[in-house]
């Protein structure tokens, strides 16, 4: 962001690159967002967070990096500032004017650790700081003084130390609210999970339409906020569990989790071949581009590339494990270690309830209209499966 096409930047320091007509090219600063990052820098040493800077941004319709340049941003909706993206921002040294390199290291891995012979997969990762390399001189335009980026710098380094020491307070402190479904129900219209929403009367759980990036698609049918009572979710919730576990019930509960079973590795698989296909595809376009004429030196890095990954792409398709299934005896003794689901129902003693359902994996998306909870299980421990149940 904030960078366009390069531009003229006089002779190439290079004698023989110069003598053969060739010209530096420098960044060129893009004067309809450089005064966003300048916006972000200052009101990140005002002392606003990066979430905030990034509502703020929302507020004004500032488009967003992957709104304003999609075709750069292809892998990402654009649907709005966050604070991953105001993070970024403040992290990148290039808008000081200088230039900088190795900040990303490139390394091989084993595409399978079990199996040499699948080959390797290249990733990157951040390097440390002794190996990041910056040039001597400015290399183009500054947006941001080098003294304003420091100071951010040594900012965001004080508040993480502070960021830690809180955390540690907070986790031996008393909390007022217990919310026995934290991170357990899911809004059925975005896909987000619902915050607990204390009220004085009883305990809900809300997913505020505010907080949705401004034009989001998922606005035009998100009201204006979901919520969800506790107690009455409770009482149907443990209903549902106290007939799945009882004693009387436990073979159909066992015979509903063996016929839940689904090889998930199938998603593996049907990723892999996909990606088999398209580095075929990839293969015979440019098989066609060279006997239509097109030079075949001009191609050898991208046709290595697509070979390379057609290699991987059969390694991995020929290395998917085969599914992993739970039999009879495994689910019967998986239900036995929970204990007294009975007991726990019965006690509605909190903690005993959040233990309960950890360890039976409760998962619940609700659906507003008609004012549904689609409520599953997973005791087994296995992705694949689960007891659904409608409440």
């Amino acid at each position: 962001m904030t960078f366009r096409a390069s531009q003229d930047g006089g002779p190439h320091p290079n004698p023989r690159k110069s003598a053969e007509g060739y010209r530096l090219r420098v960044l060129a600063i893009d004067d309809e967002s450089a005064w966003v990052v300048q916006r972000i820098f200052a009101e990140y040493l005002s002392g606003m967070g990066d979430r905030a800077i990034a509502n703020g941004l929302n507020r004004d319709r500032i488009p967003c990096p992957s709104a304003r340049r999609p075709d750069q941003n292809k892998h990402r909706p654009g649907d709005g500032w966050q604070g991953s993206t105001v993070r970024a921002i403040l992290e990148n040294p290039r808008y000081t004017g200088y230039a900088f390199f190795g900040r990303s290291t490139k390394y091989e891995t084993l595409l399978d650790p079990d199996d040499v012979s699948a080959g390797h997969v290249v990733r990157f990762r951040k390097a440390s700081p002794d190996r990041v390399i910056r040039s001597r001189n400015p290399a183009h335009p500054k947006i941001v003084e080098i003294e304003d980026f420091t100071a951010a710098q040594l900012l965001r380094k004080s508040k993480g130390s502070l960021r830690t020491a809180r955390k540690t307070e907070r986790s031996g402190r008393v909390v007022k609210h217990r919310y026995l479904f934290r991170g357990r129900i899911r809004c059925d219209i975005c896909g987000r999970k619902m915050e607990g929403s204390p009220r004085k009367k009883a305990m809900y759980y809300r997913c505020p339409a505010r907080t949705l990036a401004p034009g989001s698609p998922v606005l035009a049918s998100h009201p204006g906020a979901v919520y969800l009572r506790e107690d009455a979710l409770q009482d149907a919730v443990n209903g549902w569990l106290g007939h799945v576990f009882d004693r009387k019930n436990r073979d159909r509960t066992v015979a509903a989790l063996m016929d839940s079973q689904e090889p998930v590795i199938q998603i593996g698989r049907d990723a892999a071949k996909k990606r088999l296909a398209e580095a075929e595809a990839k293969l015979t376009r440019f098989q066609n581009a060279i006997m239509a004429g097109v030079d075949p030196a001009a191609l050898v890095e991208v046709i290595n590339e697509a070979q390379a990954e057609r290699l991987a792409s059969r390694a991995a398709l020929d290395n998917v494990p085969a599914p992993v299934e739970v039999d009879v005896a495994e689910i019967y003794a998986a239900i036995d270690s929970i204990g007294d689901v009975s007991a726990a129902l019965r006690g509605h003693a909190p903690t005993r309830l959040e233990e309960l359902y950890e360890a039976i994996d409760l998962q619940v998306r609700y659906k507003q209209n008609p004012h549904e909870a689609d409520v599953s299980i997973n005791p087994v421990g296995v992705n694949n499966a689960r007891v659904r149940g409608g409440t």
